[in-house]
């Protein structure tokens, strides 16, 4: 998937370098968003377990996690957007996750990224219902959410752990339509 800025690029173990080079540059920009990491995780070695995991989730239906990268430069590995924790059956849901580097933002790819992810969604994956979850104060993430037509269903209380606190998250939901 791509438009004229950037690429969405499925997991793939070859994606290490680029993804651990994107992790490093970024460590301090994300730690207020991120869950407390442990050193090994900004390693190349556990980006590509982490990578190979990504891959057998995307086999097993479970979830598809895609690695944005501009057009013009398709060795750096900019971002990364997903559907994670997949449920099939009568929900076929997902929770949508995503994160861009500085040095990117503003910029309207992250607008794009989850537009085309929702577009996956609905269009190729037959999901239902996709998810986003976003503490209170990060406004830009949920005018990202609110310009890709998602809704909030309300406040979750101390719903994930980020960077060592329990963090309220605003609830914003995107339903198919399609599908009813």
């Amino acid at each position: 998937m791509q438009n004229g800025d950037i690429r969405l690029v499925p997991a793939s173990e070859s994606l290490a370098p680029a993804v651990a080079g994107y992790y490093r540059r970024n460590r301090e920009f994300l730690k207020p968003f991120d869950p407390a990491r442990e050193e090994a995780f900004f390693t190349l070695e556990h980006q590509r377990e982490i990578l190979r995991a990504e891959e057998a989730a995307r086999a097993a239906k479970a979830g598809f996690r895609f690695y944005i990268v501009p057009v013009d430069g398709p060795e750096t590995v900019i971002g990364s957007i997903g559907l994670n924790n997949i449920v099939w059956g009568a929900f076929r849901s997902a929770f949508l996750g995503y994160k861009l580097d500085a040095a990117y933002l503003n910029r309207g790819y992250m607008t794009a990224a989850v537009g085309m992810v929702v577009q996956y969604a609905f269009a190729e994956a037959g999901l239902h219902r996709v998810e986003a979850n976003v503490m209170p104060r990060n406004k830009p993430s949920l005018r990202v959410l609110e310009k890709n037509g998602f809704v909030n269903e309300g406040l979750s209380k101390y719903y994930l752990n980020i960077n060592g606190v329990w963090e309220d998250h605003v609830h914003m939901v995107r339903i198919n339509f399609a599908m009813h």
